[in-house]
């Protein structure tokens, strides 16, 4: 099975958190996919495609909690009015805020295992597809000089505008990206290069943190010369989902899942906490 096929389900459950507003915060979402990959992958639920937005908030990993200054840095981004907190997956820094649209595809793990590559390409795919109006070729390579680069770094003409990253859990897996939509890349950029800068003092580690470059970043709308908002972008995720599977339908937390949820809201906010409180 190729990563297409994965884009091709019976059904997609849809679970949309993109217009929650400032108080829906990043461990509330880190608890709603665990949640998702439990409920996916016990059979429980079909495979889901889960949107959201979170405001004014660094998601740092936890290589970052080792910076030798970081707190330092963390003052940075509150003064700047950053929340942060400490991602339950790998990976480093990356800004969120209100020009920022997450996405997750979430499936049960076949027998055999989904190929980690296998997921992020189907995300690659649904990117494409999305924006295949545009002249423009997006490719999957690491772009140096980003915040959290990897090799499924989303680009076009050298510019980064996403992540992706994924998350296995309980027979599940979830597949997530953030798409910087609008606003200025470069200004984020900036937010993260200032923070490695006051948090890093120039220091040898022991981990390698990026060097941050602001012009290799940039938003669709200023790649695309178009004004796009995350509803323009939630629409083509909707309609390129619709176009692969039989049927789409809009859901919420339910059953199990609510039990689910609270455990493991409880869990990532407790585990977040000792991580900072441990600084």
């Amino acid at each position: 099975m190729n990563a297409i096929s994965l884009l091709q389900q019976e059904e997609w459950r849809i679970i949309d958190q993109s217009s929650l507003g400032p108080l829906f915060g990043a461990l509330q979402s880190f608890a709603m996919d665990d949640t998702l990959c439990t409920s996916a992958g016990s059979g429980n639920s079909p495979s889901v495609a889960r949107s959201w937005v979170h405001h004014q908030t660094v998601v740092l990993g936890i290589q970052d909690t080792k910076l030798p200054y970081l707190q330092e840095g963390l003052q940075l981004l509150e003064k700047a009015g950053f929340r942060h907190i400490v991602r339950n997956s790998g990976g480093l820094a990356v800004v969120l805020d209100q020009g920022v649209l997450n996405l997750s595809l979430i499936f049960k793990d076949t027998e055999k295992g989904i190929d980690i590559n296998r997921g992020y390409d189907a995300m690659w795919e649904m990117v494409k597809e999305m924006f295949s109006d545009f002249p423009h070729v997006i490719e999957a390579k690491e772009i140096v000089g980003s915040y959290c680069p990897g090799s499924y770094d989303l680009s076009i003409s050298g510019k980064k505008f996403a992540g992706i990253s994924q998350r296995r859990l309980r027979n599940g897996v979830a597949v997530q990206i953030y798409l910087c939509v609008d606003g200025s890349g470069k200004e984020r950029a900036e937010l993260i290069r200032r923070f490695y800068e006051i948090a890093k003092k120039g220091e040898q580690t022991k981990f390698d943190y990026p060097d941050v470059q602001p012009e290799v970043m940039a938003s669709l709308s200023e790649l695309f010369d178009t004004p796009l908002t995350v509803q323009d972008v939630m629409l083509r995720f909707l309609n390129t989902l619709k176009e692969r599977s039989g049927k789409i339908y809009a859901s919420q937390l339910a059953g199990k899942e609510l039990e689910w949820y609270e455990g493991y809201y409880l869990r990532v906010v407790a585990r977040n906490d000792k991580i900072l409180g441990d600084l």
